[in-house]
């Protein structure tokens, strides 16, 4: 195995870093400045909102956000301190507990997704042509695996 990346390898793992950071730092900072939410709040309200009316089990949730288990709860316990969010046990098992979306975080996910929506668009997509959507998908679904919604 060589020791280093060849340049085309080089370039595209910057490529990836470079987009990913400044993608994901100005929909934070657009977030937060217009919902006081940062990027991990609205996944974590996005992902309630498409999971069970039951809500989620915690270990479910985690594994679902795109962020460390420490940086989901800790953002659940603000989400939860301002009634975006509600926990509550799951019948005889104490240690199960579940997180669902209350109606004010169905309100602020719902006016949030317009500006998530947008900044995707103006960051991302609308820089791309659809082929090069396709071949992005593609390339990144080999990588990884397709993205499965909750």
């Amino acid at each position: 195995m060589a020791a280093r990346l060849r340049d085309d390898e080089l370039r595209a793992w910057r490529a990836l870093l470079h987009a990913h950071l400044d993608v994901t730092r100005r929909l934070d900072g657009d977030l937060r400045r217009e919902h006081g939410l940062s990027l991990t709040d609205y996944d974590i309200l996005l992902r309630l909102a498409n999971g069970p009316r039951t809500g989620l089990r915690m270990s479910d949730l985690s594994e679902r956000v795109m962020s460390p288990p420490s940086t989901v709860t800790r953002r659940l316990d603000g989400l939860v301190a301002h009634g975006l969010v509600a926990r509550s046990g799951h019948g005889s098992d104490s240690r199960i507990i579940l997180a669902t979306l209350t109606p004010m975080g169905r309100q602020r996910l719902r006016r949030a997704a317009v500006t998530h929506l947008r900044g995707v668009r103006e960051r991302f997509t609308n820089k791309l042509t659809a082929a090069q959507l396709e071949a992005v998908a593609v390339a990144l679904e080999e990588v990884s695996r397709p993205h499965q919604p909750p």
